[in-house]
């Protein structure tokens, strides 16, 4: 099952990935291939070092920003067809998709966001604004959520979540490090749990 990840910055969620598939734990999905939106990533450094091919594709900032996330994802496109994969994972990719990407691999994209969705989600919840928001609201608990992408920005059906608790005296970086322990777990789960049901023939796998 080939897979294709894109990536933004220190990929450690891509770490979980390549060490799980080294373990035979991404349900015989395998990476081929690893797409940065940002120069220099280091996320690039660890797919490198595994003999992973490794493309940079820079949103074009002359253009308009629709016309630029469109531009971007058409390159996406492209490689996800030139490594043949069949499940693409966004492991900490910042840039927005849409566009023919969206419609041909409905359902076949995923995203893992720093939040128990739908609370904080959407355009420019990201990083630490998710949990300085989470913060500042007096939730009881927060978490990440693996979904799957849409047209919207985290709107898509939710494959699983994973739940920390807010502990008092909690500052984002104290929550981030919480959640980002069990994003690890969660993105290796939901790209097994893919695999397996897109080799299946039995992709909606969604919660309520």
């Amino acid at each position: 099952m080939p897979i294709l990840v894109l990536v933004s910055g220190n990929g450690t969620n891509l770490q979980a990935l390549l060490d799980a598939e080294k373990e035979n734990r991404l349900g015989g999905g395998v990476i081929r291939g690893v797409v940065s939106d940002r120069a220099g990533a280091f996320a690039l450094t660890r797919a490198a070092a595994e003999n992973i091919p490794c493309f940079t594709e820079l949103p074009d900032t002359s253009l308009p920003r629709e016309q630029r996330r469109r531009d971007l994802s058409d390159r996406i496109l492209k490689r996800a067809r030139e490594t043949d994969a069949v499940l693409i994972i966004l492991a900490g990719f910042l840039s927005i998709l849409e566009g023919e990407l969206i419609h041909a691999y409905a359902g076949r994209i995923i995203n893992i966001h720093p939040s128990l969705l739908p609370k904080f989600g959407g355009p420019g919840m990201y990083g630490d604004r998710v949990h300085r928001a989470v913060l500042d609201s007096g939730e009881t608990e927060s978490g990440c959520t693996v979904h799957i992408v849409d047209e919207g920005t985290d709107t898509g059906p939710a494959l699983l979540r994973r739940r920390v608790p807010v502990l008092p005296g909690d500052t984002p970086d104290s929550l981030a490090e919480r959640i980002h322990r069990e994003e690890h777990t969660a993105i290796v789960e939901a790209a097994a749990l893919m695999a397996e049901r897109l080799a299946s023939g039995t992709e909606k796998v969604f919660e309520n």
